[in-house]
């Protein structure tokens, strides 16, 4: 596919646009400046010349997708989405100012750092599963580093619902990651397909390449990446730091055959904290929803293309300001006041109390009088 040039960045209320910071195959990534609260954001739109319906709901599938799983400290935030004036939908989320997406490739990243991240993103996966939800693209450029080094998984724009389907659904993936089943095309995802995509980002940061990369020139071209993997044994790495354990868990997670892989990202989780108890590392938490505040599996439209903007709320109010009868509970300030019980109408109290005034008021000026005259008679 060739490289699309980024589309112009949409103006939008309350944020300044600062620089572009990406461009995928069917959305764009802006930095902003947001106004209240001051801070920088990431702005993903869709081009303007985009139209297609499948990638509308998919963009929208995005948002909400984020917008149920955010709050997991190992998925990146979104704060909010919209249509912006010129029609196009857009998602505003955390900005993250590093990724993996070429680190793993310059820098040999440490052994602990790299168990940790997989524990972290199994735990992201494992949420969304919970809430019936695949991911369906993970890879090291979709683990992002937030301002406070931590990594967070992010891009959920092709994930899908774990319900079955009945119409035809969209095959995306990113091959070097991707299981021989989505490879050969007999699903576009499964949790068993994630967990042989998250050992395969994990055998990644830990080799400096994808598993089935060879380092000669012109031996990694998309369909002998895609034949590697369809006759898949996992090939072993040779960093001579990771232990034989390690490469025991890639491999299961890797396995050709579905099932025998790790039944979810939790239990890779679990062997991946095995490990690291046995190589003297604290052991990750694996972070998950409890299940009272879990997001539901019914959350999501993944069938909604429908473009949604900013709508504005509306509260069922019934105006009592040329009512004839009173709320209850203006009545019963009202009775409280006046004395409970009382069935006078209200204004015929009214005219007692202003003539007990008055007479207070003219005993009060004579009394004034009378100390006046005593006074100078002294």
């Amino acid at each position: 596919m060739a490289k699309r040039l980024p589309s112009a960045p949409p103006v939008l209320p309350g944020l300044a646009y600062v620089r572009p910071l990406g461009s995928g195959g069917f959305a764009d990534v802006f930095l902003y400046e947001q106004d209240m609260p001051r801070r920088s954001v990431a702005v993903k739109v869709m081009p303007s010349d985009v139209r297609d319906p499948e990638l509308l709901r998919m963009f929208n599938a995005e948002a909400d997708v984020l917008a149920q799983l955010s709050a997991h400290p190992s998925i990146v935030t979104v704060y909010q989405a919209g249509i912006s004036a010129d029609g196009r939908p857009y998602i505003v989320m955390e900005f993250c100012p590093g990724s993996l997406a070429q680190r793993y490739r310059i820098e040999r990243l440490p052994l602990d750092e790299v168990l940790a991240i997989g524990v972290k993103m199994a735990g992201a996966l494992e949420s969304a599963h919970r809430a019936g939800l695949i991911h369906r693209d993970v890879k090291p450029s979709n683990i992002l580093i937030t301002s406070f080094g931590v990594p967070v998984l992010a891009d959920f724009g092709i994930s899908s619902s774990l319900a079955p389907r009945t119409g035809e659904e969209v095959l995306a993936m990113s091959v070097p990651w991707s299981a021989p089943e989505v490879i050969s095309e007999h699903t576009s995802g499964t949790v068993s397909s994630e967990v042989w995509g998250l050992g395969a980002t994990v055998y990644s940061l830990l080799a400096g390449h994808s598993p089935f990369e060879r380092m000669e020139s012109g031996q990694n071209s998309r369909d002998q990446l895609r034949r590697r993997i369809m006759r898949a044994t996992y090939p072993r790495m040779t960093r001579a730091d990771v232990p034989d354990s390690v490469q025991a868990i890639l491999a299961t997670a890797m396995a050709r055959d579905p099932e025998a892989r790790y039944a979810g990202a939790m239990d890779f989780a679990e062997a991946m904290r095995a490990a690291q108890t046995e190589l003297g590392y604290a052991a990750t938490p694996v972070e998950v929803a409890v299940d009272e505040w879990a997001p539901s599996p019914s959350a999501i439209d993944f069938s909604d293309a429908a473009a949604r903007g900013q709508r504005r709320s509306s509260v069922p109010y019934q105006s009592l300001r040329h009512g004839d009868e009173p709320s209850p509970l203006t009545t019963m300030a009202r009775d409280e006041d006046a004395g409970i019980g009382s069935d006078a109408p209200r204004a015929r109290r009214v005219w007692p109390w202003i003539l007990i005034a008055g007479a207070a008021v003219v005993i009060a000026a004579g009394m004034v009088a009378w100390a006046i005259v005593t006074a100078g008679g002294a």
